[in-house]
C-alpha cells in the first residue's frame, strides 16, 4: 500500500476515535447535568463509531447508555422499552469486559440490572393499582422476558391484560404459563416505603434487607402465595369465552372440573357456552322462508337448537346441587324449562324457589 494512503488511513482512525470520544464526553455532561433524552440522542447517533473501537471504549460506552436508558425508564419514559434496551447495554458491558479481561463496571451493571428490575416490577404495580393495565401489562413481560425464571411477571402480565380487555394477550400469557406448569406457589417479600407509606416487593429477602439497611424501607413482611393455577385456568377460559371461542373456553372449563369437580364457575359458564354455540342456528331459522323445502329445513334446524338447548341441563342442575340458591343458575334453567315445554320441571323448580 502506498505510504500516503497509511498515514491517511491512521489519521482517519485516530479523527474517529477522538470524534467518538468527544462525543461519549458531551453524552456523559448531558446525563449528569440530568438531560438524558439529549444524552441518549448523542450515543444513539455516535453508536455506529463505537464498532471498532477497543473492548473497553465500548465497555464504558455501554455502561452510560445503561445508565442514561435506566434514568429515562425510571422516569416512566417509555419505561418498558427503555427497560430492555437499558439490560441490553448493561449485558453488552458484561460481554465486553469478559472479552477484555479488565473489569471496570461489570459489578455495576449487575446491580443496575437487579435495580432495573425491581423498580420495573414496582411500577408494574403503581400501574396496575392506577387502573393503567395496558401499560403494568407491558411492563410486566418485559421483565420476564428479561428473566424468564420469575414467571410471576408473566403471570402479572395475564392479570393486567385481562384486566385491559385485551384477550388476545392474555390468552397468549395464560396459554403460556399453562405450557410451563406454573403454579405461583412460594413466598412475597415486602417492606413500607418510608416516604410513600406503601408497600413495594422485593425479589429476595437480601434484596428487602439492603433496602431496610438504607433506612429508606421499615415494617418487612413475608407473604405465602398459594398455587394460582386455578386461576389461570378460570382466567384462559373466560378470555376464550369473550373472543367467542366457545370449543377452546369448553375445553379449558372441563379441565377446571378435572381439578375440582365441585367449581360452581365452571358448571355454569359451560351451560352459557353450550347456549351460546345455538345463536349461529338461531339466525339460520329466523332466515328461513316458508316454502316446504324451508319448512323441513326449519324442522330439521329446530331441533338441532333444542338438543342444544338440552345439554346445558345437567351443567346447571349440577350448579344448583352446589348451591341450591344460586339465582344465575335458577333463572338461566327456568329459561330452559319454558323453552323446551318442560313444564313439570319449570314447576318443580319454581316451587323450590
Amino acid at each position: 500500500m502506498n505510504i500516503k494512503y497509511i498515514i491517511l488511513s491512521i489519521l482517519l482512525v485516530n479523527v474517529s476515535v477522538y470524534s467518538q470520544k468527544e462525543q461519549i464526553k458531551e453524552a456523559q455532561n448531558a446525563f449528569e447535568k440530568g438531560n438524558s433524552q439529549d444524552a441518549i440522542g448523542i450515543l444513539t447517533k455516535t453508536e455506529y463509531l463505537i464498532l471498532n473501537a477497543p473492548d473497553e471504549d465500548k465497555s464504558d460506552f455501554y455502561f452510560l447508555k445503561g445508565n442514561v436508558l435506566k434514568d429515562l425508564a425510571t422516569k416512566n419514559i417509555d419505561a418498558a422499552n427503555n427497560f430492555t434496551l437499558a439490560s441490553q447495554s448493561y449485558q453488552d458491558v458484561i460481554l465486553y469486559e469478559n472479552e477484555s479481561g479488565k473489569f471496570k463496571s461489570s459489578i455495576k451493571a449487575n446491580i443496575a440490572l437487579k435495580q432495573m428490575k425491581s423498580s420495573l416490577v414496582n411500577g408494574a404495580m403503581d400501574d396496575f393499582r392506577a387502573g393503567k393495565y395496558k401499560e403494568s401489562a407491558e411492563k410486566s413481560y418485559k421483565v420476564y422476558l428479561f428473566d424468564k425464571k420469575d414467571t410471576l411477571n408473566l403471570f402479572n402480565a395475564a392479570a393486567a391484560s385481562l384486566n385491559a380487555k385485551d384477550f388476545d394477550s392474555a390468552i397468549k400469557y395464560y396459554e403460556h404459563l399453562k405450557k410451563i406448569n406454573f403454579s405461583g406457589k412460594g413466598v412475597l417479600y415486602f417492606a413500607t416505603n418510608k416516604k410513600s407509606k406503601e408497600e413495594d416487593l422485593f425479589i429476595s429477602p437480601k434484596a428487602r434487607q439492603a433496602a431496610i439497611e438504607t433506612g429508606l424501607y421499615e415494617k418487612p413482611r413475608t407473604e405465602s402465595v398459594p398455587s394460582k393455577k386455578m386461576e389461570v385456568n378460570k382466567n384462559l377460559a373466560y378470555s376464550y369465552l369473550e373472543k367467542n371461542d366457545l370449543p377452546k373456553a369448553e375445553a379449558t372449563y372441563n379441565s377446571i372440573l378435572e381439578m375440582d369437580p365441585n367449581c360452581l364457575d365452571a358448571y355454569i359458564n359451560l351451560a352459557y357456552a353450550k347456549l351460546q354455540s345455538k345463536k349461529a342456528l338461531v339466525e339460520q331459522i329466523d332466515a328461513l322462508g316458508n316454502s316446504k323445502k324451508e319448512m323441513q329445513e326449519y324442522d330439521k334446524l329446530t331441533a338441532r337448537k333444542d338438543d342444544i338447548t338440552r345439554s346445558a341441563i345437567p351443567y346447571l342442575k349440577k350448579a344448583l346441587t352446589i348451591e341450591p340458591k344460586n339465582g344465575e343458575a335458577t333463572k338461566t334453567l327456568l329459561g330452559i324449562y319454558r323453552s323446551l315445554d318442560m313444564t313439570a320441571e319449570y314447576n318443580s323448580l319454581k316451587a323450590g324457589m
